[in-house]
Parts: C-alpha cells; sequence; structure tokens
C-alpha cells in the first residue's frame, strides 16, 4: 500500500541529482547542535537531505542555508517522538513559544497522525450494477504516485502532519520541502520516520530555498501530485509549472484576509476574545487571521474598547516562559514587512488604538496592533499582512456587513457573532470562504474539511476530503456473459 507507481528511492536520487536548479542545497556537516540557552542544553538535528531513511550531501558544495532565532536575531545552525523537544526546536526557529508549540502545533499534529492512521484500512472502492445478468463495474481507489509537499514557516511540524499524513494513509510516497526559514522540526522528524520503521523512500526531506527546490518539484515529469501552502503568488507559479510538464495534480492553501463580523446581539466580552485570538495567534502568522473586523455601528465604541485590553493582556516575550502568549514575528524581512504596513496605516489615515511603536530591543518584535476607523481602500485592508496588525471598521445594516466582508480577493476564512440564529444561518450563507465560524474563530479539527475559495485556493485539507487529494480513480468495467457480434 505504500508504493505508489513511483520508486521512491529510484525516483529521489534521480530527482536531485538530474538538475542544476539543486545548486543551492545545503551542504556542510550532517548534523547540527541547536543550543537551548533556557535549559542550558543542545539538541541534536540532522541536516542535509533525507532520501531513502538516510542524510546525505546534496550534490554540489554551495553555501548552506543560515537558519535564524527570531527572537534573538543571532544564527542557530546552517541547514544542510519527543513533543518537548520538538516544541523546543519550533520555539528558537519560528518564534512562537513552546507552549503553543507543543500544546497546540504538535498536540494537533498528533492527533492528526492518529486520525489517518484511522483512515489508512477504510479507503475503499465502490461496486456499481451495470446489468445484472452479463457486466458490472468497479472503482480502485489507487494512490496518485509521487507527492511533492511543500510548507510554509508560520506552522511547520502541523503543515508537515496535515501533508503528509493523508497521502500516506492513501499509499503515496512523499518528497518534503519545508521552508528554508524553519527546517528544523522537518529534519527532525525525518530522524524519527526512521525509527518509526518506515521503509526507505517514503519519506524524504529536501530543505531548500523555494525558488530551487519547489520549482523543480513543481517541474518534475515525475512528480505526480503537488500540495501547496503560502502564498497566492507562489500558488500561481506553481500552477503554471505544473501545467508546462505533466500537468501533475495541485491542491493550493494560499493567502487570506479573512473578516470577522461583529452583530450587536452578540456576547461582546467572548466576541472579543474570538477576535483577538484570531490576529494574534501565532503572532498573526496565519493564512485564516480575522485582520479585518467590521463592528455594527450601536457598539462601535464599546467593543473597540474591549478589543484593546484584550490586546494588551497578551504576554509577548521569551518563548520559554509558561505564562508567554506571543513571540516574535519569524524573521528580519517578515518584521519589515509588517512594519511597512503599520506605517502604511498611519499615513492613510488609520486610527491607532492600540500598539504601532517599535521596541527598542534585539529582535522582530511585533506588538499588537489595531487601526480603527478604516476604509475599503486602504492597504491594511486590502492586503495580506500576516503580522499581528488589525484593520477595524463600522457597518449599519446586515446587508451592508456582507458587503465589507465579501470585498476581497480572498476567501479563506470568515467569522460571524451574534445571538440571533436566523442571522447566523443568512449571514454564514452569504460570506464567500471556504471557512466559517459562528460565535468562534480559527478553531479547525481533524476531521473537518479546510480550503478556500476565490484566491485562496482550492482542494481540501482535514477530514476525508484531504484524502481524494492523493487519490486516482480507476473504474474497472466488467463483462462476464455479453457476447460480441461482429461485424457491427
Amino acid at each position: 500500500m505504500l508504493a505508489g507507481r513511483h520508486i521512491m528511492s529510484n525516483l529521489s536520487l534521480d530527482f536531485l541529482s538530474s538538475t542544476k536548479r539543486f545548486s543551492s542545497l545545503t551542504t556542510m556537516s550532517l548534523v547540527a547542535q541547536v543550543s537551548i540557552p533556557r535549559y542550558n542544553k543542545t539538541i541534536t538535528v540532522p541536516t542535509g537531505l533525507f532520501i531513502n531513511n538516510k542524510f546525505v550531501p546534496s550534490v554540489d558544495s554551495s553555501e548552506p542555508i543560515p537558519v535564524f532565532n527570531p527572537a534573538t536575531e543571532e544564527v542557530i545552525c546552517s541547514i544542510t517522538a519527543d513533543q518537548q523537544i520538538l516544541a523546543e526546536l519550533e520555539c528558537v526557529n519560528n518564534g512562537k513559544p513552546v507552549k503553543m508549540a507543543r500544546d497546540f502545533d504538535i498536540g494537533d499534529s498528533i492527533g492528526c497522525l492518529r486520525y489517518y492512521a484511522g483512515w489508512a484500512d477504510k479507503i475503499v472502492g465502490q461496486s456499481i450494477e451495470i446489468d445484472r445478468k452479463t457486466k458490472f463495474a468497479f472503482t480502485s481507489p489507487d494512490p496518485i504516485g509521487v507527492c511533492g509537499q511543500i510548507i510554509p514557516w508560520n506552522y511547520p511540524i502541523q503543515m508537515w502532519a496535515w501533508k503528509v499524513a493523508p497521502a500516506l494513509a492513501v499509499g503515496c510516497t512523499v518528497v518534503m520541502k519545508p521552508s528554508e526559514i524553519t527546517p528544523l522540526t522537518a529534519l527532525k522528524l525525518s530522524e524519527l520516520v526512521v525509527e518509526a520503521g518506515f521503509p526507505p523512500g517514503v519519506i524524504n526531506t529536501i530543505p531548500s530555498v523555494g525558488s530551487v527546490g519547489g520549482a523543480a518539484m513543481a517541474a518534475h515529469m515525475d512528480i505526480d501530485k503537488v500540495a501547496f501552502t503560502g502564498s497566492t503568488i507562489t500558488g500561481r507559479k506553481i500552477m503554471e509549472a505544473a501545467a508546462k510538464s505533466n500537468l501533475k495534480k495541485v491542491s493550493l492553501e494560499l493567502g487570506g484576509k479573512s473578516p470577522q463580523l461583529i452583530f450587536e446581539s452578540a456576547d461582546l466580552d467572548q466576541a472579543a476574545n474570538w477576535a483577538a485570538l484570531g490576529i494574534l495567534f501565532n503572532t498573526g502568522q496565519d493564512c485564516t487571521a480575522g485582520s479585518r473586523v467590521y463592528v455594527q455601528d450601536t457598539i462601535y465604541e464599546k467593543f473597540l474598547s474591549l478589543l484593546a485590553s484584550k490586546a494588551k493582556a497578551l504576554v509577548i516575550g521569551d518563548g520559554f516562559d509558561e505564562a508567554t502568549g506571543g513571540g516574535p514575528v519569524v524573521s528580519k524581512a517578515q518584521y519589515d514587512r509588517v512594519w511597512g504596513y503599520i506605517e502604511a496605516g498611519k499615513s492613510e489615515g488609520a486610527r491607532v488604538v492600540v500598539g504601532g511603536e517599535k521596541r527598542k530591543t534585539t529582535g522582530y518584535w511585533v506588538d499588537p496592533t489595531i487601526f480603527a476607523d478604516v476604509r475599503p481602500e486602504m492597504k491594511i485592508v486590502r492586503e495580506e499582512i500576516f503580522g499581528p496588525v488589525l484593520a477595524v471598521g463600522k457597518f449599519t445594516t446586515e446587508e451592508e456587513a456582507i458587503t465589507l466582508a465579501n470585498n476581497t480577493t480572498y476567501g479563506l476564512g470568515a467569522g460571524l457573532h451574534s445571538n440571533d440564529a436566523a442571522q447566523c444561518m443568512r449571514v454564514s450563507s452569504a460570506l464567500e470562504a471556504g471557512t466559517v465560524w459562528v460565535n468562534q474563530y480559527n478553531l479547525l479539527y481533524n476531521n473537518v474539511p479546510f480550503g478556500g475559495k476565490k484566491q485562496s485556493g482550492f482542494g481540501r485539507e482535514l477530514g476525508s476530503h484531504a484524502l481524494d487529494e492523493y487519490i486516482s480513480t480507476k473504474a474497472v468495467h466488467w463483462n462476464y456473459g455479453e457476447k460480441l457480434e461482429w461485424p457491427l
């Protein structure tokens, strides 16, 4: 069941050696020692390329990719089954607090792997009656083959599980490309793959910059499917490369500019909690971040005050402190990007309610920033920021709220808060998003499908729907009784 259409061991080595596009892949010592100063210990992380259950150097001797700690701006290392260790790696590499990585990301990843393990012996075909006396047909849900999987830096281990688990459950093999910014947990997981007993070639890992490894995957003739989570711009490039090569199947989970609507009947304190969670969890680095909030005019200022108090209560700091609820953004490039949007919000006339000032300390810190009185044409309203920056506006009628919410090229998520059940049904039906939350926000479950509409991508992850992304359905027509007379 684990073998795809191609033999992974042959594909992997040929895939990596047949093109100069891999000249930027990591080469160096195949082990890095990652220091965890808070606990006075180091974690050993294998580096290089993980092929056929072994770590190997890349095909040439180019410069290694440095990996940074976003809280200190220090180089952690250069990159060529323990929950706490993985959480600590996420903290030093991604910046998120250990508590969040351990209890949410890794806890959910374990649940995801268990969920799809339960599906492995339940993927069945269908028998279809054609002619009871002479014929019948049946379908065979075959694995699509070799899957290239490209995951982002905001949820490194969680996205690994979301991609790998359904692919393995249906019998595919995987070539995984983690983000070059956050490769450590994918490399550590590769080590655990061997410990878990996976055969060589089933899961392979190629740490690389996207323009090298990701581009090669999308264009490779022996990759049967690419699953990508990341920006809409990159998603377009992957679709183009897939179309120009072997027309491989593609699924894309892309960007978002998700709205939350707060109606006057809502429990305002709870709505403020969910709105704060929607933009501040993971420091706003979330494709479904609720980065636009529209509030009914009768409760606008009251809700703003509540929301500001929630934002101020969040502790942003040392990721190894169990009281910390948020960390720095992931990189210098992301830090500069987020601050560019904050300055744009100020210059375009939005009112700063909370935040908006830089810290005078080392690290890529962005404190929660809330803008009020925003207008639809502002950059902070139209464009994905991927940071803890919230744009708040007001509406008068339900129809106006829906229009404002849907006024975006994206369609990944949306939320609404109301104690009017009829209103909840009307508005949830009208919102143009792949996922709509009612009186909550941004909670996902492994058995419920997730994906976008419009320019937020297509295909689904999680639930039984994710299995379909990795299945090629074969129809078999069996004639056991009809005789064909010839000539016609």
